[in-house]
């Protein structure tokens, strides 16, 4: 008998044990969310700063990456940065073309009018979507955590 109340307070104090853990993480991980994600009420300027903010930190990286590279190999960085370049151009015109913001758009609520007569969702709901995706509210291909994929507003 002594032995199952043991084996009870152990589980209930591991229990305990996860929930206090979460209860602990779950602000901790909410706050570093909210340091590193736009809000989704920034204003267009903000977006076109964070824009030009990323392409900078970009070009900082590759930059890093090409210096890295040469001294690894044993050669100027600007032979190692004109080859990167050059790689860069080539896969250019491999890779398909991005559709527009109308286009993914016009995707999306040809998805969603779908959905809608295979009853999965309401126009209701179909109309909240396309309200949320004309705000901005939703990231597209190539943004912050914007997927090209299925589930992109590029995927089919």
């Amino acid at each position: 008998m002594s032995r199952t109340i043991r084996k009870k307070h152990l589980l209930a104090g591991l229990a305990a044990a996860g929930v206090l853990g979460v209860g602990v993480a779950a602000p901790t991980v909410a706050l570093a969310a909210d340091n590193t994600s736009p809000s989704p009420s920034a204003s267009a300027s903000a977006s076109a700063s964070d824009d030009t903010d990323r392409q900078q930190q970009r070009a900082d990286r590759q930059a890093e990456f090409a210096e890295a590279f040469a001294k690894e190999l044993g050669v100027p960085t600007d032979k190692v940065t004109a080859a990167l370049e050059k790689l860069r151009e080539q896969r250019k015109d491999d890779r398909p073309e991005r559709p527009d913001a109308a286009d993914r758009q016009a995707a999306l609520k040809e998805r969603l009018d779908q959905a809608v007569e295979d009853g999965k969702l309401t126009q209701e709901q179909a109309d909240a979507i396309i309200a949320a995706a004309e705000a901005g509210v939703f990231p597209g291909p190539g943004g912050r955590g914007g997927h090209g994929g299925p589930g992109g507003f590029g995927g089919k």
